[in-house]
C-alpha cells in the first residue's frame, strides 16, 4: 500500500470540502453548489483499493457534513457506495481514458447528490426540493464531470512526482548466457 497516495487523497478531500465551504463563486455564477468528492472518489476507486475508498468516504463525507446543513454521516454511505460500484468494475474500466473519466465523474457527481437527497429523505428530513434542484444537480453532474479528468491529473502528477515506485523483479538476468544447440 502506498502512504502517500493515500495521504494525498485525503488531504485533496479536505482542501476541495474546505474551498466548496469557503469560497462561493462558482455557486454564485452558477447557481449551484459544485461537490468534488464524487469526483476523488472516481479516482480512488479507479485506481486504489477497497482501504482508500472507505477511508476517503468516511473522512471526506464527514468533513463535508460538518460544514454543511446535512445531519453528520449523511453523505458517507452515498460516497461509499459510489466508490463501491466503481472499485468492483475497475478491472473492466479504461482508467486512462478523459472520455471514460468524464462519464464515471458525471456518474459519480449526479449520483452522490441524489442518493444523499434519498437518504434525507428516507430519515424524515425535509430539505428544499424544486424545479431549482432540478437544475443544480445538472450542474453539479456536468462541473463534476469536467473536474474528474482534472483530478486524474493532479494526483498522475503527484504520483509521479512524490510516491516511490515498486521495484521490478524478473528472474531473467541479462548477464546469463543461454547455449544453444549442440555440444
Amino acid at each position: 500500500m502506498n502512504w502517500t497516495r493515500t495521504l494525498f487523497l485525503l488531504l485533496a478531500a479536505f482542501l476541495a470540502v474546505f474551498w466548496q465551504a469557503a469560497f462561493g463563486g462558482i455557486r454564485w455564477l452558477t447557481g449551484a453548489q459544485v461537490d468534488f468528492l464524487p469526483c476523488i472518489m472516481v479516482y480512488a476507486a479507479l485506481t486504489g483499493n477497497i482501504f482508500e475508498v472507505s477511508v476517503l468516504a468516511v473522512l471526506g463525507g464527514t468533513w463535508l457534513d460538518s460544514l454543511s446543513a446535512n445531519p453528520l454521516g449523511t453523505s458517507v454511505l452515498p460516497l461509499f457506495v459510489v466508490g463501491l460500484g466503481i472499485l468492483a468494475a475497475s478491472e473492466l474500466i479504461l482508467k486512462d481514458e478523459t472520455f471514460a473519466q468524464f462519464m464515471f465523474g458525471l456518474i459519480a457527481s449526479a449520483l452522490s447528490p441524489l442518493l444523499t437527497l434519498l437518504l434525507l429523505l428516507t430519515v424524515g428530513h425535509s430539505p428544499l426540493i424544486g424545479w431549482g434542484t432540478v437544475w443544480q444537480w445538472f450542474i453539479m453532474g456536468l462541473l463534476g464531470a469536467a473536474a474528474t479528468p482534472l483530478w486524474f491529473g493532479v494526483f498522475d502528477w503527484l504520483d509521479r512526482n512524490f510516491a516511490h515506485s515498486r521495484a521490478t523483479t524478473s528472474s531473467f538476468r541479462p548477464d546469463r548466457e543461454i547455449r544453444r544447440g549442440r555440444k
